[in-house]
């Protein structure tokens, strides 16, 4: 299988590739990539040589891999329930009226603050490129779409805010230079659902870059940028927040492009990763406290200076009397330039949680340079045109 990638690709165990099935039904066991049927979607600004959306069963890897959502730059509002994984239910402000955003100014008329605390359902545009310099953070009510394809927008000084909210789509932006205590980029706590991150460039603030803690669950990030940042995603507050066990997000085809560590940090919920490309981390990959349960599948990890992948990391939880760290299954993932696993084998890993038994279907490729390469392209911001809203 190794064939299928440069001879410098590592593989553990088997690569599984597009997924589908009944989640009533059996549960098959992983088809190899030569007999996967693949689902291999357009990138922006790649000529993929086939039509958009189209799928492919050939029994081998085309020479471009290509990440999901083709469809969801056709129109406007395409993007709403498009998400893959925990947080694919996610409709932002589908229903609702355009607000367009025309100053970059922190509050007042025609500003992105104005649009979020608005009550009402709203899919949010902008008519401006440019920095939004944040006093405080800005929080968003629920029921809101904060799209910005079609323009250059960057926020810096404090981040977002998803606190108690629902259905909410954050589409291509710019976080940089958030600074204060406990400031992160995007902070999603307490209680919200049905989140999607997309497209979004996320470096240097003071605290996260995404933070997701105190019950929020159903939760995608995709396509995401991650640089210049030590403690990169916090998922599970603390071993006190015994309630965190609720907590299931999906991270893919993001690239953590030399952060060093939390990629993500996970207590007590479920994550599932895939198809992510991190590189050159300080401390480590991805961590398993108290009770976590990660799948991580056809991710690439390439060390730099430190080599661990997968650190466990023993906590008690407030409401037990043991100590013990969580578990990680691995599946298909490549490690590069002295990448260690560092898996703990036992029976609590195939205790983890299937994804197929949450959904039913999510696009992934095997792990192999061209997808470190796409990955490296259409992760983060991207200079995409507004589509129509029709």
């Amino acid at each position: 299988m190794g064939a299928r990638a440069s001879s410098c690709f590592s593989f553990s165990r088997l690569c599984c590739c597009w997924i589908s099935f009944p989640s009533s039904a059996p549960r098959p066991p992983p088809t190899p990539p030569a007999a996967a049927a693949i689902a291999y979607l357009p990138c922006p600004d790649m000529d993929t040589g086939t039509a958009p959306g189209a799928a492919t069963t050939e029994a081998r890897l085309p020479p471009h891999p290509r990440t999901p959502y083709a469809d969801a730059d056709r129109t406007l509002r395409a993007l709403a329930a498009a998400a893959e994984g925990f947080g694919r239910r996610a409709i932002g402000g589908l229903h609702g009226a355009l607000y367009h955003v025309t100053s970059l100014q922190d509050d007042g008329q025609g500003t992105l603050r104005e649009a979020c605390r608005a009550k009402e359902p709203l899919w949010i545009v902008f008519e401006v490129s440019g920095d939004i310099h944040l006093r405080t953070y800005l929080r968003v009510s629920s029921h809101k779409t904060i799209d910005g394809r079609g323009q250059r927008v960057r926020l810096t000084g404090k981040g977002l805010q998803l606190k108690d909210c629902h259905h909410v789509i954050v589409c291509n932006l710019r976080f940089e230079a958030g600074r204060g205590h406990d400031v992160d980029g995007v902070q999603i706590k307490p209680g919200s659902t049905n989140i999607w991150i997309d497209r979004c460039s996320l470096a240097d603030y003071d605290d996260g870059l995404i933070d997701i803690t105190r019950q929020s669950t159903d939760i995608t990030v995709s396509r995401c940028h991650f640089a210049r940042h030590d403690k990169t995603m916090l998922i599970g507050a603390d071993p006190t927040h015994v309630d965190d066990r609720c907590i299931r997000v999906t991270i893919h085809h993001c690239f953590f492009d030399g952060t060093r560590q939390r990629h993500p940090r996970l207590r007590f919920g479920k994550v599932h990763l895939y198809n992510n490309y991190t590189r050159d981390w300080g401390v480590y990959a991805v961590c398993a406290g108290v009770e976590a349960q990660i799948v991580s599948q056809c991710n690439i990890y390439e060390g730099g200076h430190k080599k661990t992948v997968f650190k466990y990391m023993p906590e008690k939880a407030a409401d037990r009397e043991e100590t013990v760290a969580g578990w990680i299954r691995s599946e298909g993932d490549a490690f590069l330039h002295g990448a260690l696993p560092c898996l703990v084998d036992g029976p609590g890993a195939e205790c983890v949680f299937r994804p197929e038994e949450y959904y039913d279907k999510w696009t992934m490729e095997a792990a192999s340079p061209a997808l470190k390469e796409v990955i490296q392209l259409c992760a983060g911001w991207q200079p995409v045109p507004r589509p129509p809203d029709c």
